[in-house]
């Protein structure tokens, strides 16, 4: 297996989900950003489900077998029910709680955020929070200021979603793209970074900023798998396509927060990032058949597909 160097300049090392000692006191997978309240209709009355790259993330490590901690900002009286037990919340107090509204057409996918709970900074990681296996950075409304990845823990996994660094809003709540301006700030601090093309625009050029600095970046694309850039030491890019699990697709939103997930955790375990995002992948076919976190699978199920269909890597690059 190939050795991975962390951006960070040290050696990420292989832990276990189970652990003891000084070690259980930290959390296992800590995940920042905003929890969302997803509109169900463009109608604010329709009632809505819980959402955030967060939501979707929590769910997908306890059905995969970790403990996740969330660290958010949501206004008083947020339902929270959607979330498993197993969660451990960290909840600043916030006048809002972000709100989305998404509107799937022919031509991709539309949205408004109405309101927006406020920023998490570093002053907010309490030093308990620091030291975790493997940590999601997850923005979705421009909330996570570029310090919090500097508190992390160097033996830290920290593993970025951009997505919501590269959004801006206009006077009436649509979500537009913008440039990732904190992103000199943050990629030296991050392990892998984690995005679709809908968030680059399709314009492959905008990944070689990420891939010059960060030595793991996947690149999500809808119903055609993903492609792995790894970094090698001389400088050279090693490219990878991992195919896609066909899937039946029933609700798409959250895909790429579930695809995240699984990559992180399966590449804190193995350090292997080509079986990781092989896991990813299929992690997130699951999740895509079913309305919400409903079709979120099991670690079970997925080793099962992963047993069934065997990859050969292809490698070009």
């Amino acid at each position: 297996m190939e050795a991975v160097r962390g951006a960070r300049g040290m050696h990420l090392e292989v832990l276990c989900s189970e652990g003891g000692g000084e070690e259980m006191a930290a959390p296992d997978i800590l995940l920042i950003g905003h929890v969302a309240r997803d509109l169900r209709s463009a109608d604010p009355n329709d009632g809505y489900r819980l959402g955030g790259t967060v939501s979707f993330a929590a769910v997908t490590c306890v059905k995969l077998g970790r403990r996740p901690t969330i660290l958010t900002s949501a206004a008083p009286g947020l339902d929270v029910s959607e979330l498993p037990r197993e969660v451990e919340l960290h909840i600043l107090p916030s006048e809002d709680t972000t709100t989305f509204a998404n509107v799937y057409t022919a031509a991709g996918r539309i949205q408004h955020c109405s309101m927006r709970a406020r920023p998490i900074t570093a002053a907010d990681v309490d030093p308990s929070l620091r030291r975790p296996r493997a940590a999601l950075l997850g923005p979705i409304a421009d909330e996570i200021t570029p310090d919090v990845a500097h508190v992390l823990a160097e033996e830290t996994l920290v593993v970025a979603t951009p997505q919501g660094w590269m959004r801006r809003f206009d006077e009436a709540g649509r979500v537009h793209a913008k440039p990732w301006e904190s992103a000199s700030e943050i990629l030296p601090r991050v392990d892998a970074i984690v995005l679709s093309l809908e968030d680059i625009g399709e314009d492959l050029r905008r990944l070689d900023p990420m891939i010059e600095q960060v030595p793991l970046v996947l690149l999500t694309e809808y119903r055609d798998g993903s492609t792995l850039y790894r970094r090698r030491d001389d400088g050279t890019i090693h490219v990878t396509r991992i195919p896609p699990r066909p899937a039946r697709e029933v609700d798409p939103t959250g895909a790429g927060d579930v695809f995240a997930t699984a990559f992180m955790i399966r590449f804190q375990e193995t350090l292997d990032p080509v079986e990781a995002a092989r896991f990813a992948n299929v992690t997130a076919s699951f999740g895509v058949e079913a309305v919400g976190v409903a079709g979120i699978p099991s670690r079970d199920a997925v080793f099962a597909y992963m047993r069934e269909n065997p990859f050969r890597e292809g490698v070009s690059g």
